[in-house]
């Protein structure tokens, strides 16, 4: 069939009319579900994506006991797989789609599982709802969704009435846009309609043109990184005939002809904007203006890489060549871009607690202070719970955690339990060995755990603490155990770790006591006590950070440097978040074998 499409648009219909939705960056699909496992994935351009997405197929047919008498349906949605809730990853749907070898497949599908975002609802029954308005069709899709109870592979794209609160989402989430849906708008095919509008979150940047290609008509786009000029990207569109003639005719009159190609010296400065970079290119790229007063030695690298990361304009930012890690040349620019792209994974650590920063301003290798009450010159977009100057800091927004990192601050440290609560989210141990080269003790220890953990029916997470050990995490229903309780069965563990290897192991809290062993820490697991969050950056001369692991991970040739805040985007990105599960775990854990263990 041929699918409705939406059409671009720089303005966001409004009022009572519109319905909205996330515009999500992968495959578009219509889904067929017939009876008996008869389960068809189609393309936008009629291409059969069922061998791709087994997992789709397969979790359709483990759930059709619970749609059958709606069958068949036909569903319209995009098939993505998910970095965060609400922004998809280009790359690896476009990677998934190049597959042909069916191992290959299967291997990437248990890796990293795709889902299919669903928005419209086709048919029911094997009779079309297109004609009916999209509020009609979109309700019938919720019961649905909400009846087949769909939440792993299939999972519902919410329309929301308010397009100011979506659009902060999708930045703060740095997705790729929005929908507009006209509310009585009927499904028709391609965009012979004026029902659906889309919105896309653009990054804008500055930069050079240097090139020009006299066979496809495309401008090189080049900023400077210290004296040598690097290109971008390349940029056709987006100019009016005018200007576009007229920046044409500098180059083929002015230019260093080579082959079809004309080069002038940097000169010529432009707007443009991108949905974001795949594989060295840019996405989508359009002129969004020429900028004749600006200088090209301000079109720089560091400034393109900022410019990409969408901060938020809430934040006067300033000093971004300032060095906060010498030894390895990384930034405050660099600092600020890895925090606004690791806020979606990040802040979900940070919200309702208590948040203790170290903040570094000068850098790490020179002064630096603890601070846990928030200063009187915060923006009033940043929480504060308590009175006067014993106020204390939440950071519970990506302006928030972008504001701090403008002021400083390096490292993020928080509680074990809600600043509203006296009791524990989570269950801490966290491994300290004497140094980096007896790293590897951390890794046995955190086995050894590991395994006591799984004999108590026990889910666990671990993570680096981005220095020199390791942090094993147990989520717990909220408000189920006081500290009192959890330090019974924290020292349990411990003591018993201790005495499997009492050479390497030691909960001596004394460091002069502990003769070089490493010190499975316990104690601090305690109310107000804190411990480095997931994502922090740390004091390091790497700028590591501290980091999630998946447990299969954890093995002789992990490290506790190799993470640092250059890597840590992309490789929770490529590899999905260790800790997403962490709360939908935490809420159903079972403890009872703790419970009796302690009593």
């Amino acid at each position: 069939m041929d699918v409705m499409k939406p059409i671009a648009s720089t303005d966001i219909p409004t009022g009572d009319d519109w319905l909205y939705e996330v515009k999500y960056d992968g495959f578009r699909c219509v889904l067929d579900w017939g009876k008996n496992g008869d389960i068809h994935l189609t393309s936008k351009n009629k291409h059969d994506l069922t061998p791709n997405f087994p997992e789709i197929v397969a979790y359709c047919k483990e759930m059709e006991k619970v749609v059958v008498e709606m069958l068949p349906l036909k569903l319209d949605g995009e098939l993505v797989i998910l970095n965060n809730p609400y922004q998809a990853n280009f790359s690896a749907i476009q990677k998934r789609g190049r597959l042909k070898n069916k191992e290959s497949i299967e291997k990437s599908s248990s890796e990293r599982a795709a889902t299919f975002m669903v928005f419209d609802l086709l048919t029911v029954k094997g009779k079309t709802l297109q004609k009916l308005p999209f509020e009609e069709r979109k309700q019938k899709l919720v019961e649905l969704v909400e009846a087949g109870n769909f939440k792993d592979r299939i999972k519902l794209i919410e329309a929301f009435s308010d397009p100011k609160e979506l659009w902060n989402i999708v930045f703060d989430s740095k997705g790729e846009g929005m929908i507009a849906k006209r509310k009585k708008g009927v499904y028709g095919p391609g965009k012979g309609h004026r029902d659906w509008y889309k919105i896309k979150n653009w990054r804008t940047f500055q930069a050079i043109l240097t090139a020009y290609d006299s066979k496809n008509e495309y401008f090189s786009v080049e900023v400077f990184q210290n004296d040598e000029l690097v290109e971008v990207g390349k940029c056709k569109h987006g100019l009016d005939s005018e200007a576009f003639q007229t920046v044409q005719k500098l180059f083929l009159t002015n230019g260093d002809k080579r082959g079809d190609t004309y080069r002038l010296p940097p000169a010529i400065c432009a707007s443009i904007h991108t949905l974001d970079i795949y594989r060295g290119e840019l996405r989508e790229p359009e002129f969004k203006s020429l900028l004749p007063n600006l200088s090209p030695e301000e079109c720089t690298l560091s400034q393109f890489e900022i410019d990409m990361a969408l901060l938020p304009t809430s934040v006067d930012i300033s000093k971004t060549d300032k060095l906060y890690w010498p030894e390895t040349n990384r930034t405050k620019g660099e600092l600020l871009t890895y925090m606004r792209e690791i806020s979606p994974y990040m802040l979900p650590f940070l919200q309702n607690r208590a948040l203790t920063i170290i903040r570094c301003p000068d850098g790490i290798n020179e002064e630096s202070f603890f601070q846990k009450h928030l200063p009187s010159y915060a923006p009033s977009y940043i929480k504060g719970v308590g009175k006067g100057d014993e106020k204390l800091i939440v950071c519970d927004s990506l302006d928030s955690l972008v504001w701090f990192a403008n002021h400083g601050s390096i490292e993020f440290h928080v509680p074990f339990q809600y600043i509203t609560s006296n009791k524990p989210l989570e269950i801490v141990f966290d491994l300290d060995p004497p140094d980096r080269s007896k790293f590897h003790w951390a890794i046995e220890a955190s086995k050894i755990i590991r395994q006591l953990l799984d004999d108590l029916n026990l889910i666990s997470f671990i993570k680096t603490s981005g220095n020199k050990g390791l942090q094993i995490h147990i989520p717990i229903p909220e408000g189920t155990m006081s500290y009192e309780e959890t330090a019974v069965f924290t020292q349990a563990i411990a003591w018993t770790v201790e005495n499997q290897k009492p050479d390497w192991f030691t909960t001596e809290r004394m460091k002069n006591k502990r003769n070089g062993r490493l010190y499975i820490d316990y104690v601090q697991h305690g109310k107000d006590k804190t411990i480095i969050a997931p994502y922090s950056p740390r004091k390091t001369k790497e700028a590591s950070i501290a980091t999630p692991l998946f447990w299969e991970e954890v093995t002789e040739h992990l490290r506790p440097e190799q993470f640092t805040i250059k890597n840590g985007v992309e490789r929770v990105q490529s590899q999905g978040c260790p800790f997403a599960n962490f709360y939908k775990v935490g809420k159903h854990q079972d403890i009872d074998m703790i419970v009796a263990l302690i009593k």
